[in-house]
Formats: C-alpha cells, structure tokens, sequence
C-alpha cells in the first residue's frame, strides 16, 4: 500500500485508533479522521437499500462526517485501519488533506459516469492500482479484499456484470487474479 507524504502537525497530540477489517469508524458532526495506515470507503445506501461506494480512501486522507450532507454516511474498513482523531478546531491544519479528498471525490466522479462499463470498470481498477497499488512482478497489486458486489457497487452495475467483465479482461491479459486480487499490468496503465 502507497503511504501519503501528507502528515498533520498535530498528529503527536491526536487521539490514535485501530479498527478491523469491515469495522465502521464512528461518526461524529464535528470530527474529522485522518487516515495513517489503511484503507476505507464511504458508503450510502438509496430507499431499495442498494448500497452505494462513495468513495475509496487511504493513507494522508481525512474522512468524517462534516465532509459529507448525504444520509445514511458510513465509513467502512477495507483493510486494518489506523487513524487519529481531528477535532473540528484544528480542522484548518488539514487543508492540504481536505483539498485531496476534493479531488479524490472528483476522479471518482468521473470514473463511473464513463461510458462504456467496461472502460468504467477499468479506469477504476487503474485509479485503484494507483492509489494503493504496489509493484509486483507482473504489475501493480491493488491489495484490498475487493468482492465483485463492492466493485459493482462502486461503479453502479450488477455482480453479474463486473464477474463476466473481470473475466474478459483476465482472459485478454488486462490483469491476472491470484488468492482474489487484483494485479493491473504495468503495460495497460
């Protein structure tokens, strides 16, 4: 996993915590979490309850509540996640963490408003191996638990559909999948 150069200078005086895998970080109105080790996604589900992935955040991001007006707002662990606690008076220390969320946001945005879904499902595995991909001998490992459901939830299509296109993109050595990850070829970046 790609660790951020983005540090705090109030991270020595912050509240340190651990969560698990599939953990959910707490959330509060006036609290902010700066992620040092990890990986999360928010989430939201619409009224037939299908979820919806928000967003993917790792290391040198901050995440929280006040980033968000969308109800139901949840933060999940993909990974085992360290973060440290941001109280809402030294949020103005996080500015430079706050404008990458921004862009983050953004990228993420126009990833699943790409037509058509295969392009949709393979600029996100880019942006994915990118983010917290690491060298490999045949690419970049993006090492997060990963289950076709989340991806088809991160970019709006079925279970069914990312299965057969993970399948074509095997096929025609887009990636190779050992033990359920992913591996992007360094030659299709």
């Amino acid at each position: 996993m790609t660790l951020s150069t983005h540090t705090l200078s109030s991270a020595a005086n912050s509240i340190q915590r651990s969560f698990s895998y599939r953990d959910f970080i707490p959330l509060q109105p006036d609290t902010l979490w700066h992620i040092t080790w990890g990986a999360v996604r928010t989430l939201t589900w619409n009224e037939e309850g299908m979820l919806i992935t928000l967003g993917y955040w790792g290391p040198g991001d901050v995440v929280g509540q006040p980033l968000s007006r969308i109800q139901p707002y949840q933060i999940q662990c993909l990974t085992s996640v360290e973060v440290y606690y941001i109280p809402s008076h030294q949020c103005h220390e996080a500015l430079d963490a706050l404008l990458l969320h921004i862009q983050q946001a953004e990228e993420f945005l126009m990833i699943v408003r790409h037509e058509p879904m295969h392009s949709r499902l393979h600029q996100l595995l880019v942006w994915l191996a990118k983010k917290f991909g690491r060298q490999v001998s045949t690419g970049l490992l993006i090492d997060l638990r990963l289950t076709h459901q989340a991806i088809a939830e991160a970019i709006g299509t079925t279970r069914v559909t990312v299965t057969r296109l993970l399948n074509e993109f095997e096929r025609d050595g887009v990636i190779c999948r050992p033990k359920r990850h992913f591996i992007v070829l360094r030659d299709r970046l």
